[in-house]
């Protein structure tokens, strides 16, 4: 049993113990990396407040397991980062494309990101209506 959630408590713990609570060994090696960066100071989460978002996620990318598109959701989910155009996002290029291009597959990471450029700064909003887009209509 860990107890109260905190970097060193996770810490204590090795990669089976964690196995036990349902992580993979991948999975469970990422959470101690993750808790390692906390416990160390490499991630402090006082500052991001008022830190840039590409900082963030510098500082969320160094953990193992976590990568750009993970710190972008995390941006917009959990700091409610409203200028946030996650360009790696399948979601994102589909419906951009369903409504700009008559569903024509046509962008790639780097013209996402340049379209994108006329939703800042509220490029979040953007993303989270083009997503609803791909959603499933009703058919009466």
């Amino acid at each position: 049993r860990v107890g109260r959630m905190t970097p060193a408590n996770v810490l204590a713990c090795d990669v089976d113990t964690l196995r036990e609570c349902g992580l993979s060994r991948q999975k469970a090696a990422y959470v101690l990396d993750l808790a390692a960066h906390f416990a160390d100071g490499r991630i402090n989460t006082r500052k991001w407040a008022r830190e840039d978002d590409e900082i963030i996620i510098n500082e969320l990318v160094a953990v193992k397991g976590v990568g750009r598109w993970t710190a972008e959701m995390f941006l917009m989910f959990y700091l409610m980062r409203p200028n946030v155009l996650p360009v790696d996002d399948l979601g994102l290029i589909r419906g951009t494309e369903k409504l700009y291009f008559k569903g024509r597959k046509c962008l790639d990471r780097k013209k996402m990101h340049a379209f994108g450029q006329r939703w800042q700064p509220w490029s979040t909003v953007a993303t989270w209506y083009l997503w609803r887009a791909l959603e499933a209509v009703p058919q009466d």
